[in-house]
């Protein structure tokens, strides 16, 4: 009896509130020890308040602090008194020099160990914390059903989440704060329009009332964006962008600033049978105003031709700005089946989902869209990703064993149908990662982006080949574009890799330093960036904070660095691997 006491787990239900300072390597960087300093004050400024609302300081690490209160309606007055209060404290002192600080709040079962507190709901609460606005307060669906209607303080609904290390999306709310400065807005609503008319596809809406048809619904998007983004005269946001507003109840004033576009293209589906009714409508983000709608009743077997029906009346509408718009598309070959189609879009979704056993799924349903049609070459180009991601994320497959067959699959996409951007786009990634075939792989992207100009996933590619052929300068300029076009790409981490490594092969060290310090933040368990951080903090010469960060670099990912490191990938030339080994040394690497 006393053994089983002693072996019970301790839990308990508990609101629990994680915090941190935005910007704080910036600012350690710019003045140590003043940082240092207005950390503690502010930190002694805010304890009355914590225990002023029943709150209980677990832990600082760093620049950051773990609470727990009783009360998730106590933690959620408590934020708001605290971010209310670093208001006041830096009105008046300069942006760059503000301490500001972000707030996730969720409730949960956690695990207690002495004085400490573990658990998923801890680990929520981080991610939380890690995606609320600089001077704001994010908060779980969870903590939100508790405060509504408690507390004064009013929450937008900012959508589901997919959260890392966490398998299913999190709806989250985000706090409206008067106090809330006005660098509290994120970078994303930031973003300038493009000298050209610019639109973004809103995911349709299934009507169904079949969860099944999701996919469905998400293909006719997919296509439509596919085909708009070959006109050369407009800018679409990509995909992976515009469907992270799936589910919401979007403010199209707010999503055109978000994604810095001018009309946003919204449309539901309802299937039945062997019917399908889509209804669109193209909006005008800034005023409001309907551009142009319309309703379409068709036979499935007609879905492909309802696809450009829809792209040419949305091009239509916009006409005037997009006069000199190319009316030639390239032609595109549709899949044999309707059902290699649907597993197609079936294993696009998983893929997006980014988790490994999502990454499997999306292996098999690309596999049996392939099985289904032989001559689709989304159904290739998809699965060598699928398998490329299975190695080198996930740890399912070894590099040895996708090396042939990854290069096989995008060959083949492209010999299929060789009017398909991303099949091509596809092939010379591969031609690159698999041989370091730099000429091959530039003219597969150039061919890519002359059938599709606004294909943010070429963008990105080029950016790549370019840098590692020796032209970094050129490549950043290619990478930024792609971020551009697809600001929320699930690809995102590897492009803030490769601008970091941009600056790197150009001497550019104090950027690159900044630019891996700005990918950590947004992807802080990406031991890529750790380890140019390391090689760049290494030629400046700042030797112990390079050494830290070499350490982490393997300790994160022992065989990610070793393949990297110890051996040199076939994109790498000779002289690259070595300068990169140079910086490495000067951090105290000594293998």
């Amino acid at each position: 009896m006393q053994a089983g006491s002693r072996d019970r787990v301790n839990r308990r239900l508990i609101a629990i509130l994680a915090a941190d300072v935005v910007g704080y390597s910036r600012l350690m960087e710019a003045d140590e020890a003043g940082t240092a300093r207005m950390l503690r004050e502010h930190r002694a400024a805010g304890e009355p308040l914590v225990a002023e609302h029943g709150g209980r300081i677990v832990k600082t690490t760093g620049d950051g602090v773990l609470i727990e209160f009783p009360s998730v309606v106590g933690a959620v007055q408590c934020a708001v008194a605290l971010q209310n209060l670093m208001a006041q404290r830096n009105a008046g002192v300069p942006s760059e020099h503000r301490m500001e600080w972000r707030v996730g709040i969720h409730i949960g079962d956690i695990l207690i160990e002495g004085d400490d507190i573990i658990g998923d709901g801890v680990n929520l609460a981080a991610r939380l914390e890690g995606i609320a606005d600089p001077g704001g307060i994010c908060i779980s669906e969870d903590a939100f059903r508790q405060v509504r209607g408690k507390i004064e303080t009013e929450f937008r609904d900012g959508g589901e989440q997919a959260l890392k290390n966490f398998a299913r999306p999190v709806r989250v709310y985000r706090a409206q704060l008067a106090s809330a400065p006005a660098s509290a807005v994120p970078p994303a609503i930031t973003l300038p329009l493009p000298d050209k008319p610019s639109l973004a596809v809103l995911p349709f809406t299934n009507m169904s009332g079949d969860p099944e048809q999701e996919f469905f619904a998400d293909g006719i998007a997919e296509d439509i964006i596919t085909t708009l983004a070959r006109y050369p005269s407009l800018f679409v946001i990509a995909r992976n962008s515009s469907f992270t507003y799936k589910g919401r109840a979007v403010d199209v004033k707010q999503v055109g600033h978000e994604l810095g576009v001018r009309y946003l293209l919204e449309g539901s589906v309802r299937k039945a049978g062997n019917r399908i009714r889509v209804t669109s409508q193209l909006v005008e983000t800034e005023a409001g105003n309907h551009v142009w709608a319309e309703r379409y009743d068709r036979d499935l077997a007609d879905i492909f031709a309802l696809q450009d029906e829809i792209t040419e009346a949305v091009t239509i509408a916009i006409a005037p700005a997009v006069a000199d718009a190319e009316r030639q598309r390239a032609v595109r070959r549709s899949p044999g089946s309707l059902d290699a189609w649907a597993a197609y879009q079936r294993g696009l979704w998983h893929f997006s989902r980014g988790t490994a056993d999502d990454n499997a799924l999306a292996e098999e349903f690309f596999q049996q869209a392939i099985d289904l049609d032989p001559g689709l070459a989304g159904g290739y180009a998809g699965l060598a990703y699928a398998q490329t991601r299975a190695a080198g994320m996930y740890g399912r497959r070894s590099l040895s064993e996708i090396e042939n067959s990854t290069l096989a699959l995008a060959r083949r996409a492209v010999s299929h149908d060789g009017n398909d951007a991303e099949a091509r786009t596809c092939f010379g990634e591969h031609l690159l990662m698999r041989r370091g075939d730099y000429q091959g792989a530039l003219a597969e992207i150039e061919s890519a982006l002359a059938i599709s100009p606004n294909l943010a996933n070429a963008h990105g590619a080029l950016g790549a080949v370019l840098m590692w052929s020796g032209q970094p300068g050129k490549g950043r300029a290619a990478l930024e574009k792609s971020i551009r076009l697809d600001p929320r790409s699930p690809n995102l981490n590897l492009r803030l890799v490769d601008i970091t490594i941009s600056y790197y092969l150009s001497r550019e060290y104090n950027a690159a330093v900044e630019a891996a310090r700005r990918g950590i933040r947004a992807f802080p368990d990406h031991s890529n960036q750790y380890r140019w951080l390391a090689a760049s903090l290494g030629q400046t010469g700042r030797t112990e904070e390079a050494g830290e960060m070499l350490k982490k670099a393997i300790s994160m990912a022992p065989a990610a660095f070793d393949m990297f490191v110890r051996r040199r990938v076939p994109w790498h030339r000779p002289e690259d691997h070595a300068y990169m080994l140079d910086g490495l040394r000067k951090a105290g690497w000594r293998g």
